[in-house]
């Protein structure tokens, strides 16, 4: 009985999510697709009816995605690399500039202690800075809601943002050429259990990293050319967009009242540094300043590396520098975390300075 209602309710989520990517693409939304299956998924949940997408579904949309940004590397990139090692600089040193600021600001101006200030201002890996918090660091649960907000905000704002500040020059002259699907069963099948053994082993983003090395690994030694299908791409943002719906469902109202202030500052300031930087950095080599921006945006890797792949963005770029972050961060948190090492709290006073208190 119990597993019945598990597939009643994923198939009705997965309806909800078709539903409004549906309607998002036909609205000529940015990120149609994911942005509209967020808010459908979002809506059913808040309208009182249970939400879930199975952790097979959510994996194999982001392998998609990681094998679909792993197709844009090839011989041809090899040029553009020059200019990438700047551009990945200016990522290392924004994510540096945004994880210190905003942690600062958490801690003296809201009164979070130094850990949960920390994890919550992590620009990406939502998943690995709330595991830690779980493990003992900080406050798990005030570290989920702001990483949320954070995630919600941006997935909603930085769409349009990228798309007005620079749109996709758009100078393809035909349809891209499909992958054959043999090849790319065999790389979801190899790659499905590969990326979730390395979810198990505490790699963030698993299934993206899996789907971008086996995918670039192949173009890049020209053993496979072509993009997936349009219609499995479409699923794999839909996918995505309803899982980031079910996160917003776990949202608790009065949790979210008592941190609203401090998440949309966070994010408004946050969000205001990569603009810095990606101007910055479009000066110094003539990309896109759109792309850049989804490149240095403070949101989650799947979610910001989707929207990269849906606005028609070079997707070898987006894809390195979305690996970048997560190998960036993998080493930033921790040295971060370090750096305010504060004693266990002493009261239930220190509860409320850490936003757990009313």
């Amino acid at each position: 009985m119990r597993v019945s209602q598990e597939l009643k309710t994923a198939g009705l989520t997965g309806l909800a999510a078709l539903g409004g990517a549906a309607l998002a693409a036909l609205l000529g939304i940015p990120a149609g697709a994911l942005v509209g299956a967020m808010l459908a998924v979002a809506l059913m949940a808040a309208l009182g009816q249970s939400v879930a997408v199975p952790l097979v579904a959510r994996d194999l949309a982001f392998l998609v995605i990681g094998i679909s940004l792993g197709a844009g590397i090839d011989a041809s990139v090899v040029p553009h690399l020059p200019g990438w090692s700047v551009s990945l600089i200016g990522l290392a040193v924004a994510l540096v500039a945004t994880l210190a600021a905003s942690s600062l600001l958490l801690s003296r101006a809201f009164g979070l202690d130094w850990q949960t200030a920390v994890l919550a201002s992590s620009p990406g890996t939502m998943s690995n800075a709330v595991a830690i918090a779980v493990e003992g660091k900080g406050d798990a649960s005030a570290v989920m809601m702001l990483q949320l907000m954070r995630l919600i905000i941006l997935v909603t704002l930085v769409p349009p943002l990228a798309a007005v500040v620079g749109a996709p020059e758009g100078t393809a002259t035909g349809a891209p050429v499909v992958m054959p699907l043999p090849a790319l069963a065999v790389l979801l099948g190899i790659g499905l259990p590969l990326g979730r053994l390395a979810g198990k082993r505490g790699i963030s983003a698993a299934c993206l990293l899996t789907g971008i090395l086996l995918s670039g690994i192949a173009h890049g030694a020209g053993l496979l050319h072509g993009v997936a299908p349009a219609w499995m791409i479409f699923l794999g943002f839909t996918m995505t967009g309803a899982v980031l719906g079910t996160r917003i469902s776990k949202v608790d109202l009065r949790s979210v009242a008592r941190l609203a202030g401090a998440g949309i500052v966070v994010v408004g300031m946050a969000l205001g540094m990569a603009v810095v930087f990606a101007l910055i950095t479009q000066a110094l080599t003539g990309f896109p300043l759109g792309q850049i921006l989804i490149a240095y945006a403070p949101g989650g890797v799947e979610a910001m590396a989707a929207i990269g792949l849906a606005l028609g963005y070079d997707p070898a770029f987006v894809a390195a520098h979305h690996f970048a972050r997560i190998l960036i961060l993998l080493v930033l948190v921790p040295v971060f975390l370090s750096l305010g090492a504060s004693p266990p709290p002493r009261s239930g006073g220190d509860d409320r300075r850490r936003g757990l208190g009313g």
